[in-house]
């Protein structure tokens, strides 16, 4: 089977809301409102690494603490935002980042009223990728350490490319509520498990998941499918994160 065949049969099967768990995607599904999901998809992708029940559990501690994400972002005074937030711990990320980030999501929605507004004003149109956007978009952030990397460093910047697909992207499980942006220029999300898959695929030898790494993977997809080259990123990605989908089952279909 050609491989571009195989991709579409996964993306085709796969590709469903009912796939999603577990994966901090999850979340954005429980909101209408895209002020409320632009919030909720900063904090899901932030906080992705790590193992999942621990992603899942303290993004939904997050989100049980400020009950209507755009109403608390907008409402709550800086100190109670801080407050909230001082006994937090996910891995490296402190109490502190989170209510700095927070603050910093607030600031944003004051001065542009969302972050789509604000990603557009780091975004030109004749940029080949979303490279300078996001080195733009993340001074905002650059004080939240652990959570934002720092794109000029090389880092694959995973956790921000995760959340830039589901806002742009629009399937059944992407939500793509930033439909003014090409999702060609979208780079692949590249942790160790994209890159153990990506090995199979022959879409890369090298062994770190450095934002070159990404790079090449995606250009990879890209000769596949131009227009949307992280289009099957969600499908692939099933296999090892969700019991029943193991990387010997993706082995043999290749």
């Amino acid at each position: 089977m050609k491989l571009r065949q195989l991709l579409d049969d996964l993306y085709n099967y796969y590709n469903k809301k009912e796939f999603i768990s577990p994966d901090p995607l999850q979340f954005l599904h429980n909101y209408r409102e895209n002020f409320d999901i632009e919030i909720v998809g900063l904090i899901a992708s932030s906080l992705a690494y790590g193992r999942v029940n621990t992603i899942l559990k303290n993004v939904k501690h997050i989100l049980d603490t400020i009950g209507s994400p755009y109403n608390y972002i907008l409402t709550a005074p800086d100190k109670r935002i801080k407050d909230d937030f001082k006994e937090f711990k996910h891995r490296f990320t402190t109490g502190d980042e989170i209510g700095s980030f927070l603050v910093t999501i607030k600031r944003i929605f004051q001065e542009y009223d969302s972050v789509f507004n604000f990603f557009l004003e780091c975004y030109k149109n004749n940029d080949e990728d979303l490279l300078k956007a996001l080195e733009r978009f993340t001074t905002k952030f650059r004080h939240c350490n652990s959570l934002i990397p720092n794109v000029s460093k090389g880092s694959a910047c995973k956790r921000l490319f995760l959340f830039l697909r589901w806002m742009i992207r629009k399937d059944n499980v992407d939500l793509g509520i930033w439909h003014q942006i090409d999702c060609s220029k979208l780079i692949i999300p590249l942790d160790t498990h994209m890159l153990k898959i990506s090995k199979m695929l022959k879409f890369t030898d090298k062994k770190s998941n450095s934002l070159k790494t990404a790079m090449e993977i995606t250009e990879n997809f890209r000769k596949i499918n131009k227009i949307d080259p992280v289009k099957y990123d969600f499908s692939l990605t099933r296999f090892g994160i969700r019991n029943e989908l193991t990387l010997d089952n993706l082995i043999e279909m290749i």
